[in-house]
C-alpha cells in the first residue's frame, strides 16, 4: 500500500475493495471512510497516488456517473476511460457510463467493518481542505 497520511490511506484502502467491473462515486468513498461532504478530497488522494498503482483509482467515477475529464489530470483521465472499458465498463468520448447498472452498494457496516472502522461512527475523520491536488510524485520526494 503506498505510504500516504491517514485520510489518504484509508481513502486508498477503500477504494481497493471496489470489485473489478463496478464503480463507486467519490461521495460514496467520502462516506464509507466517515470523511462525509469530502468527494472532492477523494479525488486529490487518489490524485496522489504514484501511477501505475495497484489500487483500481479508476473505479471512481463522479456522482454525474462521468469520468472526470480534465486537462489538469495530465491525461489519467484517458488512461481512466480506457480501463474501465477493459472491465466491460462502457464510456463515451465525453466520459459518461451506466453508473446506475455498475454502482458497487455494499452495505455501510459491512465496509466500515472490512475498513476497520466503527460501524457508526459518530467522529468523523476531518477533511482534510487544506491538501492540494498534485500528483504524488510531486509530493513524496
Amino acid at each position: 500500500m503506498p505510504q500516504g497520511g491517514s485520510f489518504d490511506s484509508r481513502v486508498w484502502d477503500a477504494v481497493a475493495r471496489i470489485p473489478w467491473g463496478r464503480l463507486a462515486t467519490y461521495g460514496q468513498v467520502a462516506d464509507w471512510i466517515g470523511a462525509y461532504g469530502c468527494a472532492r478530497q477523494v479525488g486529490w488522494a487518489l490524485r496522489r497516488l504514484p501511477l501505475p498503482s495497484p489500487i483500481p483509482w479508476h473505479r471512481v467515477v463522479n456522482a454525474q456517473g462521468r469520468v472526470a475529464m480534465s486537462l489538469s489530470r495530465e491525461g489519467s483521465d484517458w488512461m481512466q476511460r480506457q480501463m474501465l472499458i477493459a472491465e466491460g465498463i462502457p464510456v463515451d468520448d465525453e466520459g459518461r457510463l451506466p453508473l446506475k447498472r455498475f454502482l458497487w452498494t455494499p452495505e455501510p457496516q459491512a465496509i466500515r467493518g472490512a475498513l476497520g472502522l466503527e460501524p457508526d461512527q459518530s467522529d468523523p475523520l476531518p477533511c482534510p481542505c487544506s491538501l492540494p491536488p498534485h500528483r504524488m510524485a510531486d509530493s513524496h520526494g
